[in-house]
């Protein structure tokens, strides 16, 4: 009985602690924000560009990882050359599925 109750604990503890080390707050249960790499937010003065290209990676409860999510996949799926703004967007449903998008705008 206690040993159960000591590995569902365990196993609560790794869920709720799953990507706490980021800089922007996240939801125990839920999040969906968006963070600037770079961008007019930043006082830099860039503008964005006319093109956006986006790139994607998938992790799942923190033990498997998947895609691209790369800037240079972003500029290459929006036809890029010139990157001019970089922003992630994440978002998580519990700590199970979570998602990372790169947005490069440019021309």
């Amino acid at each position: 009985m206690f040993k159960k109750i000591g590995i569902l604990i365990s196993l609560l503890s790794c869920i709720v602690f799953i990507g706490c080390a980021g800089p922007y707050t996240q939801g125990m249960f839920f999040s969906d924000y968006r963070a600037p790499a770079c961008s007019p937010d930043d006082g830099s003065g860039l503008k964005p560009g006319s093109k956006t290209g986006k790139s994607q990676m998938i992790n799942y409860v923190g033990f498997v990882a998947i895609g691209d999510a790369s800037i240079q996949e972003a500029a290459n799926n929006g036809d890029i050359k010139t990157i001019k703004t970089v922003e992630y967007q994440y978002n998580s449903i519990m700590g199970i599925i979570n998602t990372t998008t790169t947005i490069v705008t440019g021309e």
